[in-house]
């Protein structure tokens, strides 16, 4: 089929075709060609968008892509699917998997949980006890009269209210002027009321809706204009750098902790900083190479011995392989080497620091994922395996297994299938049943070169199968550049990598961000001359020592 002969059309001709079509075409007929002239035109304008990806082109059409196992496996399987499948099993020694064949449907399970939230839930909360009036355990029951009344279960009623953000008080204070000496005598303000305009809470709940959220000063700007309490994005700014001292020395310390973690993941997401592209710029016009280009959000998530985990975040040039040589850096020279999760990027794995590298499992999967549609009889093999592999894991943290059990459990459980696979991977080049510069021969290529790593946790005590940790952790960072869409200057990254390291740290650790932040805000002094006692699992005590 050759080439079509390119069209150029405007709205206005495809209008002018459509009404000479709508007296001579019958009615399903026009509904079709309007609809085909409509698809065009999107089409085409989609095409012409310079911001439009192939990929998210194809999105755009056709949807997203699950990589989800049995949205996978659902598609159409002919009886030639079925023979391959069962030929790429027999190869291994192993029956056909049973998802391969046609089966009927089952019916999806509904979706545990009714949408209300206990009052559990609600930890922080205060809980405002109520009693009786004119009654209590031990009293005649008012209605029978003969019997008595005793203590029961409370019945307990959660009451919710709404607020602005951010709530202004105005303060009148009563002014007395002596009219001989000219003295003054001013009422003071009440208990509490602290010195400045602005209580230390502003820059804590600031800081979570900016960083945490991704809510944009502008779009809180907004907000607080409609209901009357005006500030602005500036001023929001300068709140959250005033108060930014204690919680930088907390971010040093959790930087230096997460030095000595036992592992560590770590990954990029990309980012802006305007100043840092405007030098570039002026860079390469002035003919000069830049030294780095690429801006970057690395995404650090340090597990440490005590199972306390802790979220670091960088924005710069820096790679997240150079952020981690960074932290490793004050590590203590007497722990063993740590071991490092991360994918199989390059720049992931600098630095002169020993590690024990641990790679992806789920961006192994996903290189055979991404080639499913054309290739479904061989990829359908490789993940039913990963999927037993998976389902071990979950059994084993259903059964909160130690790092030693879960060792011994994959070992017996998830090794031999493995083994079979990467025999059956081998197979495929030594046999020539696959390309090797195709598509599926990359993919599983990949699997082969980055087999030690992708199997660590065959060898070493608590190696995570994937870098799901940090991919996670990344969403925040993500969420940030979508609302928000750059920072304008280094500092300004760095200060949202401070809050968004803190915020992110204590939803980890199940600790109240707010609460937290405001911790910290209000006994900054505190802070800044021991910020190793005010870390999220232990700041309490301190405020309980203050108390």
């Amino acid at each position: 089929m050759s080439a079509p002969e390119h069209v150029n059309a405007t709205q206005a001709q495809l209008d002018e075709l459509l009404a000479l079509a709508r007296p001579t075409f019958p009615v399903p007929q026009y509904e079709l060609l309007e609809q085909v002239l409509t698809t065009f035109s999107f089409v085409m304008q989609a095409l012409q968008n310079a911001k439009t990806s192939l990929a998210r082109f194809r999105k755009m059409l056709f949807g997203a892509t699950s990589e989800r196992k049995r949205k996978l496996l659902e598609q159409t399987v002919g009886p030639d699917d079925n023979a391959a499948t069962e030929q790429a099993a027999t190869s291994t020694g192993e029956t056909a998997p049973v998802a391969a064949r046609p089966a009927a449907k089952k019916p999806a399970a509904p979706k545990p949980g009714h949408g209300r939230n206990s009052a559990a839930t609600y930890v922080d909360s205060p809980v405002i006890e109520g009693l009786v009036p004119d009654l209590k355990p031990g009293d005649p029951c008012p209605a029978c009269v003969t019997g008595k009344v005793y203590d029961a279960p409370p019945k307990t009623v959660v009451k919710v209210i709404g607020q602005p953000p951010l709530v202004a008080t105005i303060h009148k204070l009563q002014h007395l002027r002596c009219r001989l000496c000219d003295a003054t005598f001013t009422a003071p303000l009440p208990a509490g009321s602290g010195a400045g305009k602005y209580d230390p809470s502003c820059a804590s709940l600031l800081a979570l809706l900016r960083y945490g959220s991704g809510l944009p000063f502008y779009r809180i700007e907004g907000l607080q204009a409609s209901l009357n309490v005006p500030l602005s994005d500036a001023t929001q700014w300068d709140i959250v750098l005033q108060a930014v001292p204690a919680p930088r020395a907390v971010f040093a310390e959790l930087s230096r902790q997460a030095g000595q973690g036992d592992l560590l993941h770590c990954d990029d997401t990309p980012a802006k900083i305007l100043s840092l592209i405007a030098a570039r710029r002026q860079l390469e016009a002035a003919g000069q190479t830049p030294a780095a280009k690429a801006i970057n959000t690395s995404g650090i998530v340090a597990v440490l011995e005590h199972g306390q985990r802790v979220a670091l975040y960088f924005t710069g040039h820096q790679h997240a392989g150079q952020n981690l040589s960074d932290v490793l850096a004050q590590r203590s020279p007497a722990l063993a080497p740590p071991m490092q999760m991360s994918d199989a990027l390059a720049c992931n794995f600098v630095g002169e620091f020993a590690r024990i590298i641990g790679k992806c499992l789920t961006h192994g999967r996903r290189q055979v994922v991404e080639v499913f549609a054309h290739f479904p009889q061989p990829c359908r093999y490789v993940i039913e395996v990963l999927a037993k592999v998976y389902a071990n894991d979950a059994h084993c943290r259903e059964e909160t297994l130690s790092p030693g059990q879960r060792l011994l459990y994959h070992q017996a459980h998830s090794a031999p299938p493995l083994q079979e696979l990467k025999k059956w991977l081998n197979e495929q080049f030594t046999q020539r049943l696959v390309e090797p510069n195709s598509s599926l021969g990359k993919a599983l290529n990949y699997l082969l070169t980055h087999w030690d790593g992708l199997t660590l946790f065959l060898r070493q005590a608590g190696a995570p199968l994937d870098n799901n940790l940090c991919e996670r952790a990344l969403k925040r960072a993500i969420l940030h550049r979508k609302n928000s869409l750059f920072y304008k200057t280094p500092k300004g990254a760095e200060v949202g990598d401070i809050y968004m390291s803190l915020i992110h740290t204590c939803q980890l650790c199940r600790v109240n961000p707010f609460a937290y932040l405001q911790a910290l805000h209000g006994h900054a002094r505190e802070v800044l001359a021991e910020a190793a006692l005010w870390l999220p699992w232990n700041y309490r005590e301190q405020l309980t020592a203050a108390a």
